[in-house]
């Protein structure tokens, strides 16, 4: 899906890391969210609370998922799954454009 209609956007920007992450929460009617976001290169660790769904829209990564052991390289057009109440690990080259899915 690229684009989102009939949804709410919270003004205010999710900042992490100093400034090389940000996204922005989108609300939709039945109450569910997404946040859209960006990523400058760098190296990131993140804690989940809820299920998530990690889409590239733009741009390559690499995610060490947990349990997992090696890398995995992704390209716009690609995405994982996260469980709650874990960490995961991204690398960013270049920029990555993204989406996450709260589910």
């Amino acid at each position: 899906m690229s684009q989102f209609d009939n949804v709410s956007v919270i003004k205010k920007a999710n900042v992490y890391f100093d400034g090389k992450v940000s996204s922005r929460t989108v609300v939709f009617a039945d109450g569910s969210t997404k946040t859209l976001g960006f990523m400058q290169a760098g190296e990131f660790e993140f804690a989940t609370s809820k299920k998530e769904l990690m889409e590239l829209n733009g741009g390559q990564w690499s995610v060490l998922l947990p349990g997992e052991s090696e890398w995995q390289t992704m390209q716009a057009g690609e995405s994982f799954n996260v469980d709650a109440d874990v960490t995961f690990q991204v690398k960013v080259t270049d920029f990555a454009d993204y989406c996450c899915s709260y589910t």
